[in-house]
């Protein structure tokens, strides 16, 4: 029979065993930044993730990072209720908020990593906050709205030490690393021209704001929606969707497909700021006589050159042409007449000055031109694959997280994103600029003229035309501040 004593140090034994448990239980789920900071490895060997934007493609990147095995979706965040049910029940251990900056203020300490899908007048906001917690981010393509944002952007990845990467999952695909290689093998010689095209708008653009205001949903905060966008009436067939063709909120066909186009010739040729810029946009024609004015709105096509300096993949100087709403440049000759072109609707040509090449969407499906050439090309693989490709976009991003900056290449950080980023914004402020308009003896009048602009990189600043000016940096609706590193 035990003594008193004996009894006691029993008991004593079993109280230590059982608090050391339940501290290893807790140990094991705290996360990487609280034991560490930003990048440490956790015992668990997983990544926290929080959700901003849970709907649409917010829902199928969480359902991604899922399934990359390392990853738990721990909360979740949206402005609609609707459009975060699915996500809700997908994920029933994961905490719901409506506002992005009450989850990083009440938790910010209970997970590692930000996934951004919002429109794009909200990224940049939404993950600068997240990256000043200390915490890696995924954000959705395009990856701001404006120039400044993404400039401010790329800078904060690197003073946050944090692990970035931008939504265009074609970056990952083997399209841009074969391509790479045929090029640096000399198959086409030295590219001087690329020309980029997409089908996209597929939502209305070139139309006025609607006159007439709708009741707001009740599962929707609109003045969350809104965020850093100026004070407007709710309207029907805005949400979820067609904000994509107001400048307000989106940034038209570029924003939409640019950085899926333009992915290869940053990638093949090291391409980073442009410094000139053109366009002319498609014309609405409100009568047979009068031609339409819509500023608030995106065109309804347009074709913009851009002009990139000599890099050390190239050289000279590089054009690159972007065209949307159907148009397309003309087809090679060397592409039989029943070949397609691109993947039809969209793609990508590289002409050098040997011969060219091109891919489809993603940076898919390279091809040398004429296409009997890919049954003979000899280039042994240079660059290593991302396993999965474009589906391994995400689990790379989840990988390099857990183990901390700078310890793991991704496709798309924000180092290479905010430049491209950049270039489908210079693009889009000259396509805005094209349709500022002008006061003649009280009567409006518009430029209608191929505007050329000279860009200031340095000072973030087109030097020839001022009015553009105004487009490279937004303010903020008041209570949202502007964005500070």
């Amino acid at each position: 029979m035990k003594t008193e004593q004996e009894n006691k140090n029993t008991s004593n034994r079993r109280d230590f065993i059982k608090t050391t448990a339940i501290a290893a239980a807790a140990f094991m789920i705290v996360p990487r930044h609280v034991l560490g900071g930003p990048g440490y490895l956790a015992p668990s060997d997983r990544l926290l993730v929080a959700g901003i934007g849970v709907g649409g493609k917010g829902q199928s990147d969480l359902d991604m990072f899922n399934k990359s095995g390392k990853a738990d979706i721990a909360f979740l965040c949206d402005v609609d209720d609707r459009r975060a049910a699915n996500s809700v029940k997908a994920f029933p251990k994961a905490k719901y908020y409506k506002d992005w900056r009450e989850m990083l203020d009440k938790e910010h300490k209970h997970f590692d990593a930000v996934s951004v899908s919002t429109p794009d007048h909200n990224h940049a906001i939404q993950a600068l906050a997240a990256m000043q917690l200390g915490k890696h981010v995924y954000v959705q393509k395009p990856l701001t709205h404006d120039i400044y944002e993404a400039r401010i952007l790329t800078a904060a990845a690197k003073k946050y030490k944090v692990v970035t990467q931008m939504g265009n999952q074609g970056a990952s695909n083997d399209g841009p690393r074969q391509m790479k290689e045929w090029y640096e093998a000399g198959l086409i010689g030295d590219v001087h021209t690329v020309y980029a095209w997409t089908n996209r708008p597929v939502w209305p653009q070139g139309i006025p704001w609607p006159s007439k205001k709708a009741e707001v949903p009740k599962e929707l905060d609109w003045n969350l929606w809104l965020g850093t966008a100026p004070d407007k009436d709710f309207v029907d067939k805005l949400v979820p969707f067609n904000w994509r063709g107001w400048w307000d909120y989106g940034t038209g066909a570029l924003g939409d497909m640019g950085c899926h186009l333009i992915e290869a010739p940053f990638s093949v040729l090291n391409l980073k700021y442009a410094k000139e810029v053109e366009a002319s946009v498609g014309s609405v024609y409100v009568d047979e006589f009068k031609r339409g004015y819509f500023p608030e709105s995106c065109p309804p096509s347009s074709h913009v050159t851009l002009k990139f300096p000599k890099t050390d993949k190239t050289q000279g100087d590089i054009t690159l042409h972007w065209m949307d709403g159907g148009i397309q440049p003309e087809r090679p000759e060397e592409l039989e007449a029943n070949e397609t072109f691109g993947d039809g609707g969209n793609g990508t040509l590289f002409i050098g000055t040997k011969g060219k090449m091109m891919c489809e969407t993603y940076s898919a499906n390279p091809k040398l031109l004429p296409l009997s050439k890919n049954k003979d090309i000899k280039v042994e693989p240079k660059y290593t694959r991302v396993p999965d490709g474009a589906n391994g976009h995400y689990k790379q991003w989840v990988e390099a997280a857990i183990t901390g900056y700078g310890k793991k290449e991704v496709s798309s950080p924000f180092e290479i994103a905010g430049p491209l980023t950049e270039a489908l914004l210079m693009a889009n402020l000259a396509i805005r600029s094209f349709d500022i308009q002008k006061t003649v003896n009280d009567k409006i009048t518009y430029p209608g003229r191929y505007i050329k602009m000279l860009w200031d990189n340095d000072n973030m600043k087109v030097t020839n035309f001022a009015e553009a000016n105004q487009f490279v940096k937004r303010e903020y609706r008041k209570g949202w501040n502007n964005l500070t590193l």
